[in-house]
Order: C-alpha cells, then sequence, then structure tokens
C-alpha cells in the first residue's frame, strides 16, 4: 500500500524548522534542559502544530524538554500502543541564520554555495540517487538541521495524514519530541512510564530503508596526570613532565584498534582532548564495542596501561575515571524482535529494500531501551549529516511518513 503525502506542506514544515536556530551545548549546566533557548522555541511551535491537529494529551514537560502527545487508535483493538520520537536539537555546527535551498527536479548537476564550497557528484556519490527529486540543501555557511527536522518533519505529515483518512485502521500512537541528544542529555531524563507505549522508533539519521537496532556500548576515560615543574637547570631527576606521561599513556593503545583504523562492527578507542602542561595533563578518551565482553576488556585495558605505568613513577601520578555512557540496545532488542520485524514488514510493503546496520554511534533509542521502552532506529532520509553539506530530499521524507503510517496499520492487523 502507498500513501499520498501532501509534500508541499511537508516541505514548508521542514524549511520552518530548519530556520529556528536549535544547536544544543554541552557546556550549560546539566541541569539546564533544553540546553539552548531555541529548542524548546521549536517544542512551542510544534505544540502549536499538535494542538491544530487535535491530537490528545498534549504535554510540553518543563522539567525534561519533552513534547508528548496522543493519536488514539481508530480500532478496537488497542494494544500495542506505539511511540515515535525524534529530537529538536541540531548537532554542534554553525546553525543560525539556516538559509534552505530548494532544488526542485534535481538534474545532477554540481550545486554551487556562495562561499566557495559546492556539493559535486563526484565527492558525493549518492547525489546521483536523487535525480528528479526535490533536494533541499544549506547554502554552505551552516548546516541544514536534517538531523533530525527530517524526522520531525516527516512525523508531523504521518500523523496528519492518518487523521485526515480515518478509514485506515491504526493502534494509538504516541509522539515524542526531546533536547539534547546531540549531546547525549536528552533520553536520561525521558518519562516512560508517561509516554505509555509498548515499543518504540526514533527517526534519527539513515537514507530511506536504513534501520539500526545495534549501537556501541560507549564509555568515556578521563585521564588526569599530576607532574612536577622544575627549572630546567636542576631538572635531572627532579622533573616529571605530565604532558610525557600522557605520551607514554596514548602510545600503549594499540593503533590497529584505534577509531580511524576500523569499520563495521569493530570497536576502538578515541582520544579526543589532549591538554597539557608540564605539571599537568588531562587525556579525554571514548571507548566503543558492539560486544559487551569486548567493551569490558577495554575499559580494563585502560586500567592496566594507567597502573602499569603508576607503578614506575615516585608515587602515583595519575587518576583514572571512566563512565558508561550508554549500551548497545541489541542486547535488548534481540530478546523480541516484533518492532524491528514489524518495520521490515512495512518497508517491504511499500517496495523499500530493508537496510539493518550497525549504527557507529548511539542514539536517543540507545538509552530508552534501558530504561525499559525497546527503541530500534528508523531512518531520516537525510544523508551528510552534522556539517554544510547537509541534504535532504522531499520525497525521502515522505518515505518516512509512509513508512510510519504502515507500521501502524499493519500493527493494527497483527493484534
Amino acid at each position: 500500500m502507498k500513501y499520498r503525502i501532501d509534500k508541499n506542506k511537508l516541505l514548508n514544515n521542514f524549511v520552518t524548522y530548519a530556520k529556528i536556530n536549535t544547536r544544543s551545548n554541552q557546556w550549560v549546566p546539566k541541569d539546564q534542559i533544553p540546553s539552548t533557548s531555541g529548542q524548546m522555541e521549536l517544542a512551542q511551535l510544534l505544540k502549536q502544530q499538535l494542538e491544530n491537529l487535535h491530537l490528545k494529551d498534549i504535554k510540553l514537560n518543563t522539567q525534561n524538554g519533552f513534547l508528548t502527545a496522543l493519536l488514539p487508535g481508530n480500532t478496537k483493538n488497542s494494544k500495542p500502543t506505539i511511540g515515535f520520537i525524534a529530537h529538536l536539537d541540531t548537532a554542534d555546527y554553525e546553525s543560525s541564520n539556516v538559509i534552505p535551498q530548494i532544488h526542485p527536479n534535481y538534474d545532477g548537476n554540481v550545486i554551487n554555495f556562495k562561499n566557495g564550497l559546492s556539493l559535486d557528484s563526484k565527492d558525493f556519490p549518492n547525489l546521483k540517487n536523487y535525480l528528479g527529486q526535490t533536494l533541499i540543501t544549506g547554502d554552505g555557511t551552516t548546516l541544514l538541521g536534517v538531523d533530525d527536522k527530517a524526522g520531525i518533519a516527516g512525523l508531523i505529515s504521518a500523523t496528519a495524514f492518518l487523521l485526515k483518512h480515518p478509514e485506515i485502521k491504526h493502534q494509538p500512537l504516541k509522539l515524542a519530541f526531546g533536547p539534547d541528544e546531540e549531546i547525549g542529555r536528552g533520553a536520561d531524563n525521558f518519562d516512560i512510564k508517561d509516554f505509555a507505549a509498548d515499543f518504540a522508533y526514533t527517526l534519527d539519521n539513515g537514507i530511506v530503508g536504513e534501520m539500526e537496532y545495534e549501537t556501541f556500548n560507549a564509555a568515556q576515560a578521563i585521564i588526569e596526570i599530576e607532574g612536577k615543574s622544575v627549572h630546567p637547570g636542576q631538572a635531572k631527576g627532579n622533573l616529571v613532565n605530565a604532558i610525557s606521561i600522557g605520551e607514554k599513556i596514548d602510545s600503549l593503545i594499540p593503533r590497529q584498534e584505534r577509531a580511524e583504523m576500523v569499520s563495521g562492527n569493530e570497536g576502538f578507542y578515541l582520544l579526543l582532548e589532549f591538554n597539557g602542561k608540564i605539571e599537568h595533563a588531562q587525556l579525554n578518551y571514548i571507548i566503543r564495542d558492539f560486544n559487551h565482553d569486548n567493551f569490558i576488556n577495554r575499559k580494563q585495558k585502560i586500567f592496566d596501561i594507567v597502573a602499569e605505568i603508576n607503578k614506575k613513577l615516585d608515587y602515583p601520578r595519575i587518576n583514572l575515571k571512566i563512565k558508561d555512557q550508554y549500551y548497545n540496545m541489541g542486547d535488548i532488542i534481540k530478546k523480541d524482535p516484533y518492532p524491528l520485524n514489524l518495520a521490515q514488514r512495512a518497508l517491504r510493503n511499500l517496495d523499500i529494500k530493508p537496510k539493518i546496520i550497525p549504527f557507529r554511534g548511539g542514539t536517543d533509542g540507545s538509552k530508552i531501551t534501558y530504561l525499559g521502552l525497546p527503541t530500534p532506529n528508523l531512518f531520516n532520509g537525510g544523508e551528510n549529516f552534522h556539517g554544510p553539506y547537509e541534504f535532504v530530499t522531499v520525497e525521502a521524507m515522505a518515505k518516512l511518513s509512509e513508512t510510519i503510517i504502515e507500521i501502524v496499520h499493519l500493527a493494527q492487523s497483527d493484534h
């Protein structure tokens, strides 16, 4: 079954959302929710749209920054209740004064921006997949905000379609729009009890047909090193250079297991920051692995390196703190793959080939799954996220809308 989505409305909504600066900020206190005012501006706009659609139980929770709403089912079979979640914020890249550029009937030619950058299929071969479609880009000076305003636009259009077509029987549909996904905070405060869904999907990243239910297990390692600074003339046997100790630590991280050396299902270590003077240095690593046992071993490797170097110093000068950030939601979703299988069936019914891939990162779904609500990730249709080369087509976002509609329609026939 195919559904005729109002593409003009979809386009207008996306452009409206894209123009709002919702860049999140990791440097503000964690109790500032959302981390930036633009996210609340977008949430208020969406709240008004949901009210105009006459949805039920519309709530903008100022404590956790989430906007939620209910589209009641129109069938006696009220289970399951299915949730769809998109995030309000955009990545840490220039996002003020976003000026979306519309390229109807894209012909494959180079798109030149005024600042000298360009979108060229020689550099981005996937552009050829969108010939004849309505392509949307930025102007080269900012990101576009496809991640995740394409997800928001697709969800709003799907909801409007279901309301306009009551002949399509469907389960209850819960909507959520949350803050600060890009800085890894938003989902920490999500109220799954109030959301009251049986399972959910995030709509975050990926080309049409992509799905992710496996994410990394993730941790952050912060290493603080105490040095000793003395005059170089009296340095022998006395000076302790914290920078040199930091270099030694990093040299013991296996080269072939660094982020730039791996792909697919392989885990890694990545040194994000190294700041130092003789008297003090700090290293900030992230540790990632799909396999839980490997994840534990990677963390232990860091502990062992620090312990070994500390033994050789006059006293333990290195302090290590490792904090788990999120876990591989696949370990939970594999126990009940119905949400995954349901989405694959919906895609096939729409003549879209499902592409299940491991997500080399994390989504809000990672944390929400471990809060008790299984939440794999669906595509939002965009490409080249988090920079000036972002793009999406109206047709790709419409495919997301159709997929959402088919998921809730199929769930009705299953129960």
